[in-house]
């Protein structure tokens, strides 16, 4: 049998017998080992002059007084840790600097500093809950005819005992229909509207699918009243998801994250689907 082989294959063979590397011979690289004992380079870090070190990054400062601190920790001599302490400084100076410019801004630009819609004044805080307190209750008593509250219950629920009488002083200051529903003798109920821990409290709208939760377990009366609030407004389209947080009194000011334009690219969703009872 006459045996034909061809010239590539021949040198490759031929260079792998005499131990070099052929076209299609492939050995990998030897694995270098790292010298464990070696011991890690110290190197001083170059503090430039502070006219240089003020038109530096805040980022890049702080990667400095690391480098600094770690060197004068290692080396442990009165010059490195002196200049440890100079670079700490010089930020020190630098943040109260930001500070000071902060503090102009505030005063030129009121619409960004809290002060402006939230004083510290003791007298000037209650005038300020009071008004607030009043324009949540106006609010909550015009929209009386289009919402209820329901409580659900069980009659072995202690703290829905708790509960209810504060739903009854929210029912007297605002006239709202306020509603108790005991699950046990209902369980459809508790089904129906995904309740599962008493006592839970629901905003719901007369002739309509919307509802929403206000509060579960036992809720004070300020924060029932402020949570009703805040959901009928968001039921109604009055405000959206973003201003959730937005109080009585704070729309379109410091505290209405939507008064300066939207904050993100979704737009939300107003209002919660679902049967009412």
């Amino acid at each position: 049998m006459l045996c034909v082989i061809t010239p590539g294959i021949a040198s490759a063979e031929a260079g792998t017998q005499a131990g070099q590397r052929g076209y299609w011979w492939y050995q990998a690289p030897p694995k270098s080992t790292p010298d464990k004992d070696a011991p890690e380079e110290l190197v001083k870090p170059d503090i430039p002059p502070m006219a240089e070190l003020a038109t530096w990054t805040p980022p890049r400062i702080r990667k400095l007084i690391e480098a600094q601190r770690d060197y004068a920790a290692t080396v442990l001599t009165v010059d490195a840790v002196a200049d440890f302490w100079r670079l700490q400084d010089f930020a020190r100076r630098k943040a109260r600097a930001f500070a000071g410019v902060t503090q102009v801004a505030m005063l030129q630009h009121p619409e960004l500093n809290a002060r402006s819609a939230n004083p510290l004044v003791g007298e000037a805080r209650d005038r300020m809950g009071a008004m607030k307190d009043a324009a949540r209750l106006a609010y909550l008593r015009a929209h009386a005819g289009g919402f209820a509250l329901v409580m659900f219950s069980r009659s072995s629920c202690g703290y829905c005992r708790v509960q209810w009488p504060i739903l009854e002083r929210f029912r007297e200051e605002t006239g709202w229909q306020v509603t108790l529903m005991d699950i046990d003798r209902r369980p459809d109920l508790a089904a129906r509207f995904g309740v599962s821990v008493t006592p839970t409290t629901m905003v719901i709208r007369r002739d309509s699918a919307q509802r929403m939760v206000i509060a579960t377990g036992v809720e004070a009366y300020p924060g029932l009243a402020q949570t009703a609030y805040q959901a009928v407004k968001l039921l109604t389209g009055d405000i959206r998801p973003q201003q959730f947080l937005t109080g009585a009194g704070e729309e379109g000011g410091f505290f209405d994250a939507l008064a300066n334009g939207p904050v993100s690219a979704g737009s939300g969703d107003t209002a919660t689907g679902g049967d009412v009872p």
